[in-house]
């Protein structure tokens, strides 16, 4: 059996994986706010946060741990478990004094996780990836590392306020006396990995490339990018890995508390986006993933490390080796629940009065899909802009609306220079069948929906099998079906309608953001 962990923004999941019978065998859960109640933070971070500052409180996700397993352990023998991999939050990062290390060494049984970790934090407070108050350090960085050109070309990613390096650079700023105080700082990732294994572990280079300090090429840490965010950086970074990397066996706290085997492994962690491409079977290029939520997210294999020239877009390490891209588009459900709303329509409506009583193209007719700022592309859009009137029926809306996020989706990712064979669709809307064919008609390739609801957790379950010697490709094989009867193939003839539609919408986003 292999133990998968997701540490996400609002709960700590679990998934055991029997690959010798294909099955999942057990899953659980704690959700932050309705579990963990007394820490305040309903969605997962403390709110309330002035000028873009969003923080959680560390002591949660210790408790969450010991919560987790115990469910775990009431209906499952965890001493079956051969390794486990975890997965976390992207950017988020937690600060510690040099009593950890012996603090991790010699956890007691008998006490909990928060009480006998949390005097070790030297920030009470540990910023996460929704973190927007950094813009100044961004800038701060940029300037000294040769501009955000070079950040990119390094890193893979402009200086972007949600990662960690603006953030480290923030505590240093505010804080001085408690940077001082830190001798290590860790990602959630490697925070929660480093509890299993009784040890700070290293960062791997999936979750290290979401931090502005990774060098891409070295895959190690880069002296300039850690010069240009704080002095004696370096020396409060643990070492980089690559994600396949085993930490070493599972601390004896969870032996005896849980009746995890003394021979359990502790598979290296790494980020909730890089986990989630192994989770949805797309760790070799020409897969392409789509998550529709609250944001839109773009995935991918990469054979090399490209960066995006504009910025918009992101590149990590690739757990099962090379690189991924990632692609974030603020105005993803939020803004088709605008729309919806002002039109006084329900879901069902976006398919039947919408994309099924209009043309694919939508005769012309062509939507800049912002009700708000957006970062791909990066403009403070004051709201939709349309190439026709406002005042044309709900359906010519709806379809400029969907076609509109998909183009741009498809115009913002060639900088890939890949063209997919297949696509993944997941998420709330990836149930719409008429979203579905959607993307498949704009992106000309098959669309299938996924049938695992959190490909992180899995993506983690089949690390912890590939690092002990499991073929990811059957893995992946045996956990990585779409669900039944959801593949959707494109239409062929629609290609020349969604390749003028491309144009016209960028012809349409030049004379808005080149203002």
């Amino acid at each position: 059996m292999f133990l998968g962990l997701d540490s996400s923004t609002q709960s700590l999941s679990a998934m055991v994986i029997d690959p010798s019978n294909g099955v999942i065998t057990h899953e659980a859960s704690v959700n932050f706010g309705t579990d963990l109640p007394s820490y305040g933070s309903p969605s997962g971070f403390i709110p309330g946060g002035e000028k873009g500052e969003v923080h959680a409180d560390p002591r949660m996700w210790m408790e969450a741990l010991d919560l987790l397993l115990s469910k775990l352990s009431e209906t499952f023998d965890l001493s079956s478990v051969e390794a486990v991999a975890a997965s976390g939050q992207q950017h988020g990062s937690v600060y510690f004094d040099e009593s950890l290390e012996r603090r991790l060494g010699s956890l007691d049984p008998a006490k909990a996780l928060v009480e006998q970790i949390s005097p070790a934090l030297s920030r009470a407070t540990a910023p996460i990836w929704m973190d927007t108050s950094t813009s100044e350090e961004c800038a701060e960085i940029a300037a000294a590392a040769g501009g955000n050109a070079e950040v990119c070309a390094r890193s893979g990613s402009i200086a972007i306020e949600r990662f960690t390096g603006p953030q480290i650079r923030r505590f240093f700023k505010q804080d001085p006396a408690g940077y001082e105080r830190t001798s290590i700082i860790h990602l959630v990732s490697s925070f929660v990995g480093s509890l299993l294994a009784g040890r700070s572990v290293a960062i791997d280079h999936g979750d290290g490339a979401g931090m502005n300090l990774l060098n891409l090429r070295l895959l190690d840490w880069d002296p300039g990018l850690l010069d240009a965010t704080a002095p004696g950086l370096g020396a409060k970074l643990p070492p980089t890995a690559p994600s396949a990397t085993v930490a070493g066996t599972i601390s004896n706290y969870f032996v005896s508390k849980y009746g995890f085997s003394s021979r359990c492994k502790v598979i290296l962690s790494t980020g909730d986006n890089p986990s989630s491409l192994v989770g949805m079977g797309a760790t070799e290029p020409g897969t392409f993933v789509i998550s529709l939520g609250t944001s839109d997210t773009f995935f991918a294999a990469m054979s090399e490390p490209v960066t995006d020239p504009k910025g918009f877009g992101h590149v990590f390490g690739n757990p099962a080796g090379g690189f991924m891209s990632l692609i974030c588009f603020l105005n993803g459900s939020l803004a088709r629940e605008t729309l919806r709303d002002q039109l006084g329509l329900s879901w069902a409506d976006f398919d039947t009065e919408g994309l099924s009583a209009t043309p694919a193209g939508n005769d012309g007719r062509v939507m800049l899909p912002f009700f708000g700022p957006e970062i791909t592309p990066r403009h403070d859009f004051a709201g939709p802009t349309r190439s026709f009137p406002a005042d044309q029926p709900a359906p010519v809306e709806v379809r400029a609306l969907l076609e509109g996020q998909f183009l741009n989706m498809r115009l913002h990712s060639q900088w890939l220079g890949e063209q997919p064979t297949l696509i993944r669709l997941t998420g709330g809307a990836s149930q719409n069948d008429g979203i579905a064919r959607l993307i498949a008609n704009i992106f000309q390739a098959p669309v299938e929906r996924f049938a695992v609801a959190n490909g992180a957790a899995l993506g983690a379950a089949l690390r912890a099998g590939h690092a002990c010697g499991r073929s990811l490709a059957e893995l992946t094989a045996t956990f990585c079906q779409p669900a039944a009867d959801s593949r959707i193939e494109p239409d062929r003839s629609l290609a020349p309608v969604y390749d003028g539609a491309l144009q016209t919408y960028r012809d349409l986003l030049s004379s808005v953001t080149d203002r």
